[in-house]
């Protein structure tokens, strides 16, 4: 059982460092000029950017304004299928080159997250305290595999939704998978909406996912055929 009082989602900033770590895309704009980086390959870009805080002057003098530009679109063919937009600001100390190897050093502004329940705003300190959830490399192979291999097991985690789904329900699909838990989008006929059930523990490790899965199911297996859809 899931102890009273703990966390079944991840934070703003761990959302955000999950997003950069998953990401194999980018828009970099500085200078006024927007580029496409479209080879990151699944490459946290927080490798090759190095994130200072702000002078204590605050002064900018020539250093040119740079905005990282991020999009998390959801790997299932659900509505809406845009998840979450990450910007990160600033100003670069050295400069920026898509094709270098070298590390960029950028002084930090700020991280802006937007998501469907708003925009949140997250700190340097907060930002490098929090690691990419560990599923974040594997989730779109994860939720792919689930819905096109096992949609009967989608069907089945419905009945730990409360309230359950009305009869206006047109289909569930499976749409984020993270270490607290598996988020399913409810579409009906106008409209949707998303449903978390959480893992009866968070999980460290992407080994540990099966196990956690297999939890959910086992646990909609013992629901009461009788509390399941409306016919």
């Amino acid at each position: 059982m899931r102890m009273s009082g703990a966390r079944c989602a991840p934070t703003d900033a761990e959302l955000i460092r999950s997003v950069l770590a998953a990401a194999h895309s980018m828009t970099v704009v500085t200078d006024g000029l927007r580029s496409e980086v479209r080879h990151l390959d699944g490459s946290d870009p927080m490798g090759r950017l190095h994130l200072h805080p702000a002078g204590p002057d605050g002064g900018h003098g020539h250093r040119p304004a740079i905005r990282l530009e991020f999009t998390d679109i959801a790997p299932t063919p659900v509505r809406d299928r845009v998840r979450a937009r990450v910007t990160l600001r600033g100003r670069l100390l050295t400069p920026y080159s898509d094709e270098s190897a070298d590390s960029t050093c950028m002084e930090f502004g700020q991280a802006v997250l937007e998501t469907s329940r708003g925009v949140a705003y997250t700190g340097l300190d907060e930002l490098d305290a929090a690691v990419p959830d560990p599923l974040a490399p594997y989730e779109a192979g994860m939720l792919t595999h689930l819905q096109d291999d096992h949609p009967d097991l989608v069907t089945l985690l419905l009945r730990l939704v409360r309230p359950l789904p009305t009869a206006g329900m047109v289909r569930a699909l499976p749409v984020a998978l993270d270490r607290y838990g598996i988020t399913l989008r409810l579409e009906e006929r106008r409209g949707h909406h998303d449903v978390r059930l959480p893992f009866p523990s968070p999980l460290d490790h992407v080994e540990q996912s099966g196990a956690q899965i297999q939890a959910l199911v086992s646990a909609a297996r013992r629901r009461s055929h009788h509390n399941t859809l409306p016919a």
